[in-house]
Parts: structure tokens; C-alpha cells; sequence
């Protein structure tokens, strides 16, 4: 029971990440230990496992595919995207500074603690890192497509945001918003309980995620160093999404005049820069960022402490 609750708690904390724009939920995967194991057991997801289950073979059919560490993980994923939307939509209006501080702080930790796991750094794996960092920089910019409400186009958005969710350093949240539908699917939607938006979303993202994870599991077991330091170069580069001082580039007519939606700017992209002031916001900005690494320390430290084999 209480591996159970852990799993539980890492469930929520990765449903948590998946609804910030630039945090991924295979970032904190990676991050408390439980990425392959995550990525074999929605694997095995397949029509093995369906024949078992048709035969009554229940105990064959949850050993297989792990269905109580699924169970735990994905209670804490659906938990934390239901209760946490409205929260998160609230501190991104009101505290954007000091939360994104908190997690470039947790993003910043996890590039040594994640890229220290990788067995022998050679030439490919050294290519494997320095390839996923340039990626995941150049799609920072990116211009965002526009909102887009089609029942294929949601499908669309579900495959390509759960296989980026799952993706260390990829963020699903971010990628709707490179597609033009976060707001629509991670915060109206869901606060709303929209299932007409929501449904499409489920199927594109219960698919993707099963044919992915056969993918990624192949890389683990073929390639482990090169796909490990690819996915620590995905969280470095993520990094300049998360940078906490952003500047607004707006949306402009052929006349460079800014387009407005209720009488406020249209947002095309923010780009990272330096605090213009150095003050007291600046200074707990950075103690929040000291507090992401500090924690992200200290999920490594309690983990390495369970895990040290006794006399």
C-alpha cells in the first residue's frame, strides 16, 4: 500500500507538470525513477494482454501489464490535471515570475541528475545530447497556429500531446500551444468539463500513447545512452521556455498594427530576458528556484536512500 501512495504522489506531481506549458510529465518520470517501467507497462497494453483478459485470466492479465503500478500512477495523473487546472491558470495570471522560477529551478536540477544516469558518454551519445538540446530550443521558436475546434484536429492534438507528455523535456502542455489549443483543451475544457473536446483529445491520446511507448521502449533497450542523453538534452533545452523574465511578441496586422482580442494584446510567442529591475521580486524569484533544485536534490537523495541494498 504505501508503494501504492508513492506512486500515487508521482502520478500527481507528473499530471502537474503536463498542465504547465514547458514542464513535461516524462521529465518527472525520468526525474523519481519510474520512466521504463512506465513505458514497458503501457507497452504491454496489447493483444496479449486482451486475450488474457478475455480468457478470465485476471491475475495473468494485471501481472503483464502491471495494472495496479498504472492504476496508482494514472489516479494521481487524472487527480492533479482535474484539481490543479484552475489552480495553476490562477498562478500563471497572477504569480507568472515566481512560478516559473520554482520549476526552471526543478527543470534545471533534473539535466545533471537525469544526464549523470547515462553509462558511457561516447561520440554518439555526446551527438544524442547536443541534438535533443538544439531541438528543443528551436521549437521555443516556433509561431503558435491558431485555435482549432475539428473533432480530427483533436485527435491530432491528444496523439501529439501525450507522446510529447511522455517525452522528458518535450512539454505537451507547451506543444497544444504551438497547435493553438491549449487553452482550450488544458484549461477551458477541462474546467468546464467540455466532453466534446475532451473526447477527441482521449482517443488521439489513448492511441498515441500505446503505439509510442513500443518505440520508446525499443530505443530504451537498443540504445539506452543516446536515447537518455537525447531526453537530457530535451529538458536543457526546455529550459529557455521555462526562463521565469519573458517579453511579449504580439500578433500584428500587414500594417504592424497589434491585433487585439477583448480588448487586450494577441500573444504570438514570449521570449526569454533578463529582469529589468533587481528587486525583491527578483530575489524570491531566485530563492524559488533555489527551492526547485533543492527539491529535486532531495526526491534524488530520499530515492537513492530507499533503493541502497541493506546487510
Amino acid at each position: 500500500m504505501i508503494q501504492y501512495i508513492q506512486n500515487f504522489i508521482k502520478g500527481i506531481a507528473m499530471g502537474a507538470a503536463n498542465v504547465i506549458p514547458g514542464v513535461s510529465g516524462g521529465t518527472i518520470a525520468l526525474i523519481t525513477g519510474i520512466f521504463e517501467r512506465l513505458i514497458n507497462a503501457i507497452k504491454s497494453l496489447g493483444l496479449g494482454a486482451f486475450r488474457l483478459l478475455l480468457k478470465g485470466k485476471w491475475n495473468a492479465f494485471a501481472e503483464k501489464i502491471d495494472l495496479y503500478f498504472l492504476i496508482s500512477i494514472f489516479a494521481g495523473v487524472g487527480t492533479a490535471i482535474i484539481t490543479l487546472a484552475k489552480l495553476f491558470d490562477f498562478l500563471f495570471t497572477n504569480y507568472p515570475v515566481y512560478i516559473w522560477s520554482f520549476f526552471f529551478g526543478l527543470v534545471l536540477a533534473s539535466v545533471y541528475f537525469v544526464g549523470k544516469t547515462v553509462n558511457k558518454w561516447t561520440a554518439s551519445v555526446i551527438i544524442s545530447f547536443v541534438a535533443g538540446t538544439a531541438f528543443a530550443m528551436a521549437i521555443t521558436f516556433m509561431t503558435p497556429a491558431t485555435q482549432n475546434d475539428g473533432f480530427f484536429y483533436l485527435v491530432i492534438c491528444g496523439v501529439v500531446a501525450v507522446c510529447s507528455m511522455i517525452l522528458p523535456g518535450l512539454s505537451g502542455s507547451f506543444v497544444l500551444i504551438l497547435m493553438g489549443n491549449y487553452q482550450l483543451v488544458a484549461i477551458h475544457a477541462i474546467n468546464d468539463r467540455n466532453f466534446n473536446v475532451l473526447f477527441p483529445v482521449l482517443i488521439g491520446a489513448v492511441g498515441g500513447l500505446m503505439a509510442f511507448s513500443h518505440f520508446l521502449s525499443w530505443l530504451l533497450k537498443k540504445f539506452k545512452d543516446q536515447t537518455i542523453s537525447l531526453l537530457t538534452g530535451f529538458i536543457l533545452g526546455s529550459l529557455s521556455i521555462l526562463w521565469p523574465w519573458k517579453e511579449a511578441i504580439y500578433l500584428k496586422t500587414a500594417s504592424g498594427e497589434i491585433l487585439l482580442k477583448n480588448g487586450l494584446p494577441k500573444v504570438e510567442r514570449y521570449l526569454p530576458k533578463l529582469p529589468e529591475v533587481f528587486g525583491n521580486e527578483t530575489i524570491f524569484a531566485i530563492l524559488l528556484a533555489v527551492a526547485g533544485i533543492v527539491t529535486i536534490w532531495a526526491v534524488e537523495y530520499l530515492a537513492a536512500k530507499n533503493n541502497k541494498p541493506t546487510d
